[in-house]
């Protein structure tokens, strides 16, 4: 038997590629409806994923994903922390 640990694989809200956990951003809805991102990947809510990408982020926000994904309107200020968190990646 082999010890290859199966790698957990989540679809992007913005490109619709299936990606490993890992190379992701998670946003959640708490069960109090409270939207935000989750950078540990462990809080208990509803997740939808995003590539650490920019343009999949203006996909997403085209096509309203994160909207979709908690069916409820998602703050301006969710996008506006997604793009500096995944900027700051970029420029390491």
């Amino acid at each position: 038997m082999s010890n290859i640990k199966k790698v957990p694989q989540r679809q992007c809200i913005g490109c619709g590629e299936m990606k490993s956990k890992k190379e992701m951003t998670r946003v959640i809805k708490t069960n109090e409806g409270e939207i935000c991102v989750d950078f540990t990947g462990k809080k208990n809510g509803r997740g939808a994923y995003i590539c650490n990408d920019v343009e999949c982020l203006k996909k997403a926000v085209k096509n309203h994903g994160l909207d979709r994904a908690f069916k409820t309107s998602v703050p301006q200020e969710i996008y506006d922390e997604l793009i500096n968190s995944m900027e700051a990646q970029n420029a390491e």
